[in-house]
C-alpha cells in the first residue's frame, strides 16, 4: 500500500511539473491587451504558461513571423488583418484552423486559418482645438488634403510596415483606381506629408493633440471615444473627431491564429476560443479599442462618439485581399512615389 501511495503521488508531481512546464507562445502587435486575472484564470485552467511576444505593428510582426518560418518562434498569433491575410497565407506561415462558430459572434468571411477577434475601421482623425485655433476650414475630400492650405498638416503610417497604413493606402487605390491613386500620393507628398513607420509614432508623437506639429491623423473611428475614456470625467466630449471623407475609411478585421509548426496546437485552440470568450470580448473596446466579435457586449458610454461611418451597415463584410502579390506591388509602387 505503502509503496502504491509513493508511486502515485510520483505520477501526480511529474504530470504538475509537465503542466507547469508548458508554454504556449503568443506573437501580437504592440497594441494587444489581455486582462492579467483573465490571462491568469486561463493559465490556471489549461496548465499553461502565456508568454506574449510583442513584435510591434502588425505589418513587423508578420514580416518576423515570417522570417522565422523554419523555426517559429510562436504558436499562436494575433493581430494578421483581413489584408495582412493573403501575405501570412502566401508565406505558409498559418495552419487552417478557425474556431467553432457561434450564433452570437459576428460573422466575417476570412478563409479557413483566421479566427475573427474584433473589428474596425480606420480613418482620419482631426485634432479640434488646433483647426479652431487657426480657424482652419476642414477639408471635404482626400484631394483637398493636396492642396496647400493644409501643406505639412498630415501624417500617416508606412504601408510596408503598419496595417494601419496599409489600410488606409486600400482605401485610396478603392477609392480612385491605382493610377489616379499614385497621383494622389505624388501630390500628398509633395505636400509635406509626415510618414511614420506606425500607429503609436504617429498618433502618440506626431499628431499636434499629443504634442506633435500635425492636426490630421490616419487612426480608427474609436479614437475620439478612447480620448473621452481617458480623460476619465475631465473631458464632457472628445478633443478630436473623426473625418469622414468620402473613400477615406477601411474596415479592419484582427484574427487569431495557429502558426504553422508551432508545438502546441491544443493550447493554441483553447487560446483562440478564450479571445473570443465574453469575459475577453467585454473588455476588448477600453483595452484596444476596435470592436467586439461578440454581439452580445455592451459598449462603454464613450462609444456614442464612435460611431460607425456613414454607409456601413451592420452586415457590412471587410475586403480581403486574395492577392498578396498585388499588395506588394501596391507598397513597392507606395515605396518608390515616397523616395523618389
Amino acid at each position: 500500500m505503502l509503496l502504491r501511495r509513493l508511486v502515485v503521488s510520483a505520477v501526480a508531481v511529474l504530470a504538475a511539473s509537465a503542466l507547469q512546464a508548458a508554454e504556449l507562445r503568443v506573437l501580437s502587435h504592440s497594441s494587444f491587451s489581455v486582462n492579467k486575472q483573465k490571462l491568469a484564470e486561463f493559465e490556471q485552467k489549461n496548465g499553461v504558461k502565456v508568454s506574449i511576444i510583442k513584435a510591434g505593428d502588425a505589418g513587423e510582426m508578420l514580416n518576423k513571423l515570417i522570417l522565422t518560418k523554419s523555426a517559429p518562434i510562436a504558436d499562436v498569433v494575433y493581430g494578421i488583418d483581413n489584408l495582412l491575410l493573403a501575405k501570412a497565407q502566401s508565406a505558409g506561415v498559418l495552419e487552417r484552423y478557425t474556431a467553432p462558430t457561434s450564433a452570437n459572434v459576428r460573422s466575417f468571411k476570412l478563409g479557413d486559418a483566421l479566427t475573427p477577434v474584433d473589428y474596425g475601421w480606420v480613418m482620419l482623425n482631426v485634432d479640434k482645438a488646433y483647426v479652431a485655433q487657426h480657424k482652419l476650414a476642414l477639408p471635404k475630400t482626400l484631394e483637398d488634403l493636396t492642396q496647400p492650405a493644409y501643406k505639412g498638416m498630415l501624417v500617416v503610417e508606412n504601408p510596408a510596415t503598419s496595417s494601419t497604413g496599409l489600410a488606409f493606402l486600400a482605401a485610396t487605390v478603392n477609392h480612385f483606381g491605382e493610377q489616379k491613386a499614385w497621383a494622389f500620393w505624388e501630390k500628398l507628398r509633395d505636400n509635406d506629408l509626415k510618414i511614420t513607420q506606425g500607429w503609436t509614432e504617429a498618433y502618440e508623437k506626431e499628431f499636434s493633440r499629443n504634442g506633435g506639429k500635425r492636426p490630421f491623423v490616419v487612426s480608427y473611428q474609436t479614437s475620439p471615444a478612447a480620448e473621452l475614456f481617458y480623460s476619465e470625467g475631465k473631458l464632457k466630449e472628445p478633443p478630436t473627431d473623426n473625418l469622414y471623407l468620402p473613400g477615406s475609411r477601411f474596415m479592419q478585421v484582427e484574427g487569431v491564429a495557429l502558426v504553422k509548426g508551432g508545438k502546441e496546437a491544443a493550447l493554441g485552440k483553447a487560446f483562440i476560443a478564450f479571445l473570443q470568450s465574453e469575459g475577453v470580448q467585454q473588455e476588448l473596446p477600453t483595452s484596444m479599442w476596435m470592436f467586439p466579435v461578440l454581439q452580445t457586449v455592451k459598449l462603454d458610454d464613450s462609444y456614442r462618439f464612435a460611431q460607425a461611418p456613414q454607409g456601413s451597415n451592420k452586415n457590412e463584410q471587410p475586403v480581403v485581399s486574395q492577392n498578396a502579390q498585388q499588395l506588394q506591388d501596391w507598397v513597392a509602387r507606395w515605396t518608390r512615389i515616397m523616395r523618389p
